[in-house]
């Protein structure tokens, strides 16, 4: 498995393939248009947030969004990763934590002190945050009324 930036191709495939990433990210609850994934990961690209794909060969198996943001108590700048993913048929094998292990060491090299991420409740991926020592920093909880 190689863990790289992707070339114009690859960069657009994972585009199209973003609303599905999306979707199950949010455990199913959104599902977002094309149009929505472009407005909402456009000004990322834009202010240096970058993408890093995994493959196998020529075959894309997932990806990782990772950027910055900033404290809003603090105004402290801190890395961010925006989107993980991995296609259907890949998981299971290791890919999102290798995926997880190579942006954080992209951060750390960007000069991040600091991880972030953001998860909805009862995703899977959780575990794997827990396991690489992401702790709960703040919890947005809901009342539905």
């Amino acid at each position: 498995m190689e863990i790289r930036k992707p070339n114009d191709s690859e960069h657009k495939k994972v585009l199209s393939l973003s609303p599905q990433a999306l979707f199950d990210g949010t455990l199913g609850e959104v599902k977002p248009s094309d149009e929505k994934v472009k407005l909402l990961i456009e000004p990322l690209l834009q202010k240096g947030s970058y993408y890093l794909i995994a493959t196998e060969g020529d075959i894309l198996m997932g990806w990782i969004l990772i950027g910055t943001s900033k404290d809003h108590f603090t105004e402290k700048k801190y890395g961010f990763i925006y989107e993980l993913f991995v296609l259907e048929e890949f998981r299971r094998n290791g890919v999102s934590k290798r995926l997880m292990e190579t942006g954080i060491e992209h951060l750390k090299q960007d000069g991040y002190s600091e991880v972030r991420l953001s998860v909805y409740a009862g995703n899977h991926a959780i575990k794997l945050y827990e396991k690489l020592g992401f702790k709960n920093k703040f919890i947005t909880m809901s009342l539905p009324i």
